[in-house]
């Protein structure tokens, strides 16, 4: 089986998610990839909710789980650096050169990501590219394709049935 890097460098930050189906899947995928999984309070639902717990089934015994009060509390207690993931964005997210450890914001499903923080670090600002029709990419299919985005760049490959 082949590792899959050292998984404290791959860091998945959501911003006050609201859907709790959408957390169980990003839980699930921060699981599969040894991503640490941060979680910025307000959140829509509860952590003991039953859809979230659904949603991540049972992964919950691999997931680095880290909970903030709000989204000062986050940047206080972490290191950096930091990216942001917005349909607002200016950089292609397969563009980006992902540092050897990084944290990667996502907002909530309604509003995304706070505009003064997109705002304060547009050179940081990624985005996925879509059709103009498109409004966004569901939280939970953009989560995965960044991550898999950052094992690829560090060329890990993941083993297969392990």
């Amino acid at each position: 089986m082949e590792s899959i890097g050292n998984p404290a460098n791959l860091h998945i930050v959501l911003v006050e998610p609201e859907i709790p189906q959408n957390t169980g899947n990003i839980a699930r995928t921060c699981a599969a990839t040894g991503a640490h999984l941060h979680l910025v309070e307000p959140l829509g639902f509860r952590i003991d909710d039953a859809k979230l717990k659904r949603a991540g089934l049972d992964y919950w015994h691999l997931l680095n789980i880290t909970y903030y009060k709000n989204l000062a509390d986050f940047f206080d207690r972490t290191p950096g650096p930091y990216c942001y993931f917005s349909t607002k964005g200016k950089q292609v997210y397969s563009d980006y050169a992902y540092p050897p450890e990084v944290y990667m914001l996502f907002g909530k499903e309604t509003a995304g990501l706070p505009e003064a923080l997109l705002q304060q670090h547009p050179e940081d600002a990624l985005r996925l590219p879509m059709i103009s029709r498109a409004r966004s990419l569901n939280l939970s299919n953009t989560v995965a394709v960044a991550a898999y985005e950052v094992l690829r760049q560090r060329g890990v490959g993941l083993a297969v049935g392990g």
